[in-house]
């Protein structure tokens, strides 16, 4: 890696045949060398490494020449101690480096394959190169230029000993901790050593992207945007079906009906599989974007599976149930403080059209920040409460909202969804307005503690919420819709309207367990906010926490840019004091201690 990080490498060309991809462990690094080992080859590459090395020693102070290579042991033969990763760091005797070998001692021990951790041996050497090949610049004149050496001997164990077959996982888990290892080293380097200094390891990331990442990420937007997944498989008749249950006397499950699919699930996934993102280099984002072609697939599966079993078992891979400890959380909330009562019984209401005037209001609010904002508000017929779709704010006309939840609403629906909708337009990779695999959790979480940043998070609220939790665990259990419905409303205190709709939206489709993320995800929030996690970062675009590392090394290789909205508590001083308050460590019953 040469520029910013100050370092080069050179892998043994002899054993590329080995590795994936044209090369192999040092792709998707900021820059490096793949150097074949064929003699006449050499005083060419001798003379270019010196040339760079000896610029950039000048301009920085130092400069760090890495070489990588494959040991000449054995591969994996399947039994599973043979995927232990094995390095060893072959230096000189200099002392210069003793931090830098430190940290990337460290750093390599963090690499586990099939659950083997990574064992690291540091060898003390004369010549610093690939066995049987000379050193790319001779001691004496790396000692006149200020340059050091490290070798970095990697087991292959991503290969089969018998038949020479690459594991791609193996061989995946391995680049994707070796590139991290390298920064950190790198960065070390600089800190220590050079007049050069980034604030960040992931800083001495890609500052651009090959073209293939690019195509990747526009043909998987281009799924992503064929199919409204959770329009899909929401019901279109849920008034005349609430109706019905209620003439029925609560004893007939209702039935739904939904949209005829403007797709063929088969065709989409055709094209979601033709995607070449097994050519992408770069470690983290092939894994990213993969992970984001399987979500695409269990998505389309369900569209297929829509008001069978096969759905529910489609929804628990992607949301997952509900933990233990979710449980008691929803538990607490609804048994310590019961229901007081039907909610906004003596406020004012307002009807479909008034709310959707606020809504309108308030992305006027947010287009003066961001002019070509195109959100728009619509009353449907067919929507149930609120939603928002492709940016746009939808409302159901049967909605009647007390006046004493509109602004949390807002806050919820355009400070969140919408604007998080914006900030990942803006944003170069498509992926981030689409949604990474697994949003929904931070996104409903986000969504929620903005209904408590903007002052609005009500009691009955989080009861609503823990009631969600509940149903969904009533349901991966076997319990029927009428098991559910009678279990909010006789045990938990939902009247009959709040009981049916928390059901409806838990059995939707075959059974949908998406409504135990909103829950979940503040939870995570509020540990996130406790250890002094930042809000800013979170808007973004639509993201799981898991992938906020990612998110933040694509900021500091300034390959995203700062968000283009920010919420409208961020600016108000009651909300900047309860997100303090959020930082201070709080618990979600201290939420509702602060809502009664």
């Amino acid at each position: 890696m040469s520029g910013r990080s100050l370092s080069w490498w050179r892998i043994d060309a002899r054993k590329i045949a080995t590795i994936p991809g044209p090369s192999g462990l040092s792709g998707g690094e900021a820059a490096y060398v793949t150097a074949l080992a064929e003699a006449r080859f050499h005083p060419g590459l001798r003379l270019l490494t010196t040339s760079i090395a000896d610029t950039l020693a000048q301009s920085f102070g130092a400069f760090l020449l890495i070489e990588i290579w494959t040991s000449s042991d054995d591969g994996a033969d399947g039994d599973l101690h043979e995927f232990t990763p094995r390095f060893r760091l072959v230096s000189d005797n200099s002392k210069n480096l003793a931090s830098t070998l430190n940290v990337f001692e460290d750093a390599l021990k963090q690499i586990t394959t099939k659950r083997q951790k990574a064992q690291v041996e540091r060898v003390k050497a004369k010549r610093v190169a690939p066995p049987d090949l000379r050193p790319l610049i001779a001691q004496a004149k790396a000692r006149e230029l200020d340059i050091s050496t490290l070798g970095i001997e990697v087991r292959p164990v991503y290969r089969d000993t018998a038949s020479g077959q690459i594991f791609p996982a193996v061989f995946r888990a391995l680049h994707k901790g070796l590139a991290r290892a390298i920064k950190k080293g790198c960065f070390e380097f600089t800190q220590t050593r050079t007049t050069h200094r980034p604030k960040h390891y992931q800083a001495l990331g890609q500052r651009s992207l090959v073209k293939v990442v690019w195509e990747a990420d526009r043909q998987l937007a281009k799924v992503s945007n064929s199919f409204d997944f959770l329009l899909a498989v929401t019901p279109t008749n849920t008034s005349s079906a609430w109706s019905r249950f209620k003439r029925r006397r609560f004893q007939a499950p209702p039935n739904f009906e939904y949209r005829p699919l403007p797709i063929d699930p088969p065709l989409i996934k055709r094209q979601l599989f033709k995607i070449p993102i097994e050519r992408i280099e770069d470690p983290v984002l092939a894994q990213l974007f993969q992970a984001q072609q399987r979500e695409f697939d269990r998505k389309l599966s369900m569209l297929t599976e829509r008001d069978t079993k096969e759905f529910l078992l489609g929804s628990l891979q992607l949301y997952g149930g509900v933990s233990d400890d979710l449980r008691r959380a929803a538990e607490a909330i609804l048994y310590q403080f019961p229901s007081r009562g039907r909610e906004g019984t003596k406020t004012d209401h307002l009807d479909s059209k008034a709310f959707a005037e606020r809504a309108e209001a308030e992305i006027r609010y947010y287009r003066q920040q961001c002019p070509g904002m195109k959100s728009h508000v619509e009353i449907r017929e067919d929507v149930s409460g609120l939603m928002v779709s492709r940016g746009n704010l939808l409302v159901s006309a049967q909605s009647s909202i007390p006046s004493p939840r509109v602004d949390a609403l807002l806050a919820h629906e355009v400070g969140t969804h919408v604007l998080t909708h914006i900030n990942g337009h803006a944003q170069p990779f498509k992926q981030l307005y689409c949604g990474l695999p697994n949003y929904e959790e931070l996104q409903e979480g986000l969504a929620v503690l903005a209904e408590y940043l903007a002052g609005g998070l009500s009691l009955p609220r989080l009861r609503l919420l823990a009631g969600r939790v509940m149903a969904v665990s009533h349901l991966v259990d076997g319990a029927t819709f009428i098991d559910v419905y009678r279990e909010l409303n006789k045990t938990y205190r939902f009247e009959q309207k709040a009981a049916f709709t928390i059901a409806m939206r838990i059995f939707r489709s075959g059974g949908f367990t998406k409504d135990a993320v909103y829950l979940r995800g503040l939870l995570g929030l509020l540990e996130y906010f406790s250890n002094d996690g930042d809000l800013e970062p979170l808007l973004l675009g639509k993201f799981s926490l898991d992938h906020l590392p990612i998110v933040k090394e694509l900021k500091w290789c300034k390959v995203l840019v700062p968000p283009t909205l920010l919420p409208r508590y961020m600016n108000d001083a009651k909300g900047q004091e309860r997100l303090g308050r959020l930082r201070q460590g709080l618990s979600v019953l201290d939420l509702v201690l602060e809502t009664r």
